[in-house]
């Protein structure tokens, strides 16, 4: 499993400090056991490799498109890579990076936001997934939207994602599903797709556990909730990476945010060392 910061921020709509916290939410990794006792598996044993943060907090909006994607190329292979953001904006060209044919990549999403602002006025966070449409031709119908928030999003950029095919599952939907049949709707979906991407915004979370998330609001969902789906993408075998993204350190309170984060890239990496082993895993 690879582990890369990528510390982007320059593309923040309202101004963001994200570009820190894949530095910071490392530092508070020491809090934090290697076992995981719900799962049973102690992420000790898996081959771990972090690569440190790219540099990249400095590139404007345009430039990231082409500059992380690149980047993102040039990785060795590896069965997992996970991506500690950053904002929201570093999604886009990660995902385009998994292949140069998009028809057959998944992107399943948790986030508040459904991430489709217009484009006329360039790659913001509040874009990845309508660029990713729009110029990199991931078809609509293979991404997967959980966790969709109350008064976050405006109807044209709901009825633009229903025009686009892409599945929304609102938080009101998980609750009544449950999570785990949730993730595992959107895994069947994407039945089709030779590999899956999976972006974790973490202001899908209610506000009260994320208060370093500028887009968190009130309503969302709770900590346990969101890292049950990531465990689930993260055991599926097509799920071949993940970032996790829109931390401010500057506005957390009492490292809560950053804690929480650590939390939820620990629980991708447990949920990683469940699958079966393969002969060489890394």
């Amino acid at each position: 499993m690879l582990v890369v910061g990528v510390p982007s921020s320059q593309a923040s709509i309202g101004g963001s400090n994200a570009s820190l916290a894949p530095l910071e939410v490392r530092e508070r990794l020491d809090r934090f056991s290697t076992y995981h006792g719900e799962l049973d598996v102690d992420i000790g044993t898996v081959a771990v490799r972090d690569l440190g943060n790219w540099p990249v907090s400095e590139l404007g909006a345009v430039a990231l498109v082409d500059d992380v994607a690149e980047l993102a190329r040039s990785l060795p292979d590896a069965e997992m890579k996970l991506y500690l953001g950053g904002d929201n904006a570093i999604t886009r060209p990660l995902v385009s990076a998994v292949s140069d044919d998009l028809s057959s990549v998944g992107l399943i999403t948790f986030d508040a936001h459904h991430d489709v602002r217009d484009l006329s006025n360039g790659p913001t966070n509040g874009t990845p997934i309508r660029g990713l449409l729009e110029q990199h031709g991931l078809p609509g119908g293979n991404v997967v939207q959980i966790g969709i928030h109350s008064f976050a999003n405006s109807a044209p950029y709901r009825a633009y994602c229903d025009a686009a095919g892409i599945t929304t599952v609102t938080v009101g939907e998980v609750e009544r599903a449950g999570m785990a049949d949730t993730v595992d709707a959107a895994l069947s979906r994407l039945s089709a797709c030779t590999t899956i991407y999976v972006d974790v915004d973490i202001d899908v979370l209610d506000r009260v556990f994320a208060p370093a998330c500028p887009g968190a609001r009130p309503g969302g969902l709770t900590v346990r909730q969101l890292a049950e789906g990531v465990a689930r993408c993260a055991a599926h075998p097509s799920v071949v990476a993940m970032d996790f993204v829109e931390v401010d350190p500057t506005a957390d309170i009492a490292n809560q945010t950053l804690d929480v984060m650590a939390h939820l890239f620990l629980t991708a990496a447990a949920g990683f060392a469940t699958r079966p082993v393969t002969q060489a895993r890394t």
